[in-house]
């Protein structure tokens, strides 16, 4: 079996723009980070150091330990080399697994192609070594086997986190359209937020990003609401070592008696959402919920943060509706928020422009295949000298 003392390359992945937050994390639990890229950061690590990462990090998708690093020039050369890997030493003959892969070479122009191949090889390994075969199919619950194939060199790795860290496991009811998880904690990191002076999210929808900041100011770590990661399916697994690093995030929690989080909307179905996920984080009573048009937030006198994630208008009709409603935005900003620091995350840079503010800064992230923009606006108490 494979010991999880044993250092190897560790590359753990992020939705694109997310990765400098998701450097941040790493090096604040105590890791040297070797090289940082557009969708993740690598590093050298065991695979005890992945549970720590999978239980802790907020940013991340995936945390994958590499087996085997090789030459690879085509389908053949794929599956020879995987089926020289000890598949048996490394999780049950009689398991579940899975593959995924990024594929970018000339022989591929599938890469399900690619993922049967790896599938076939470690089949076919078990059937030589123990006369039987593990199960495999598209879930990710159990074993996952992810291969990473890009010109002449392919990596085949262990993904130990399994389903994806950038849901955070805590949202029964996604609500409309939400934010990712990963995605909202990294605008929280990018904001000028001390997670001590209040926070404000009007049209807060299903309140992602008000529980995400609760969860950031109080230390909760994302693998307090989750219990079934790929690591715990590799032979040598140690679930009392696991026990004892979750009771850790126990112990890190923050009492914050004084921390005001506010989130407001006008649907009352969004705010009876916003409190079943609230109460599912273990947060619901440290978030304000009100019911009512953004306007009619009540913004605490000591200055803190307020964050908008408005509509961005799909259709022209809607875009149109919209200009109304971010010029109103903006008029609040102006007038109820003076001492603040604003923040409107959008993904129309037409819309952005009925704020009626100019940005001092314009922070860049993706919601999916949208190109969107954390915008900072400085709001003023007085005249500036």
């Amino acid at each position: 079996m494979l010991s999880f003392n044993k250092p190897s390359h560790i590359v753990i992945t992020c939705s694109k723009r997310i990765s400098p937050f998701l450097q941040l994390e790493v090096t604040d639990l105590g890791f040297k980070i070797k090289k940082v890229f557009q969708t993740g950061v690598e590093l050298n690590g065991t695979l005890n150091d992945c549970i720590w990462l999978n239980l802790n990090l907020r940013c991340a998708s995936q945390v994958l330990y590499s087996l085997k690093s090789f030459s690879c020039n085509g389908p053949q050369q794929l599956y020879d080399t995987v089926a020289q890997i000890q598949w048996e030493t490394i999780f049950l003959k009689d398991g579940y697994f899975s593959v995924t892969s990024t594929v970018e070479h000339p022989t591929i122009n599938n890469s399900l192609f690619a993922n049967v191949k790896v599938k076939d090889a470690i089949v076919d390994r078990f059937r030589e070594k123990t006369g039987e075969r593990p199960n495999s199919g598209p879930h990710l619950q159990s074993t996952v086997v992810h291969l990473f194939w890009r010109n002449d060199i392919a990596e085949i790795f262990l993904d130990t986190s399994g389903e994806t860290l950038a849901k955070h496991g805590y949202r029964k009811i996604p609500g409309a359209a939400p934010m990712m998880e990963s995605l909202a904690t990294a605008t929280l990191l990018a904001t000028k937020w001390d997670r001590k002076s209040a926070f404000v999210n009007p049209m807060c929808g299903s309140s992602t990003v008000a529980i995400e900041a609760v969860l950031l100011a109080t230390n909760r770590r994302p693998g307090l609401f989750r219990n079934n990661y790929g690591f715990k399916h590799i032979l040598g697994y140690d679930e009392a070592y696991y026990e004892n690093e979750k009771k850790k995030l126990l112990q890190q929690v923050i009492d914050l008696p004084g921390l005001q989080v506010i989130a407001t909307d006008l649907s009352q179905d969004a705010i009876n959402i916003s409190k079943i996920n609230a109460g599912a984080a273990g947060v619901e009573k440290l978030i304000d919920f009100e019911v009512g048009d953004f306007e009619d937030t009540e913004v605490p006198k000591e200055p803190g943060v307020i964050y908008f994630n408005p509509e961005y208008g799909a259709r022209l009709g809607d875009e149109k509706e919209l200009e109304e409603t971010y010029a109103r935005i903006g008029d609040f900003l102006k007038k109820k928020c003076k001492g603040y620091t604003g923040y409107i995350f959008t993904g129309n840079t037409n819309l952005a422009k009925k704020i009626g503010l100019k940005a001092n800064r314009k922070i860049e992230f993706y919601t999916g295949k949208i190109d969107c923009r954390l915008l900072e606006y400085e709001l003023y108490a007085g005249t500036r000298n």
